[in-house]
């Protein structure tokens, strides 16, 4: 299995006196643009994908759509699931992810640093290794899903993937 894992694009400041509770924050106007930007430089990469899971939290939603508008994937198949709030089990995840017999190319869409210990699980770590910037993306490649073995083959920054849109 190929698992691309994607944190959220810029979310309005937890500061900012607007700002709605942690679920319902959602992605700025610059956040919206810049990870428009990365999707469009991870579908330049011919990455497509035929399972996308998103946080049920907003931004997290919000970028799986624009990643799906990117890759021509069905908005309304975008699957949401409590398996990649903040705080989630990892293990949980993959167990849910070896139930998927079809799906050979999986999308995530969460938070830091949830998301890194996703990487490290899938990498045999206790402890995370990674910690990606917003609108950053990782490729792991899964010889198996659960327990997962896998190898970290990328992992991009936003400002990289922007170029590779251009």
């Amino acid at each position: 299995m190929q698992l691309y894992i994607v944190r959220h694009g810029i979310a309005i400041d937890r500061e900012d006196p607007k700002c709605p509770p942690d679920p319902e924050r959602y992605l700025t106007e610059a956040g919206i643009e810049k990870t428009k930007q990365v999707a469009k430089g991870v579908a330049a990469l011919g990455v497509t994908g035929d399972l996308l899971l998103s946080s049920p939290y907003v931004r997290a939603t919000q970028t799986a759509q624009i990643f799906a508008s990117a890759l021509a994937y069905a908005k309304q198949k975008i699957r949401r699931t409590d398996l990649l709030l903040p705080g989630a089990e990892p293990s949980l995840l993959f167990r849910e992810l070896a139930k998927d017999k079809q799906a050979s190319m999986v999308f995530l869409f969460g938070h830091a640093p949830q998301l890194d210990e996703v990487i490290a699980t899938a990498l045999g770590s206790r402890k995370p290794l990674t910690a990606m910037k917003k609108a950053g993306v990782a490729f792991v490649e899964l010889r198996r899903i659960s327990p997962p073995i896998g190898e970290l083959v990328w992992l991009a920054t936003p400002k990289l993937l922007r170029r590779a849109g251009k």
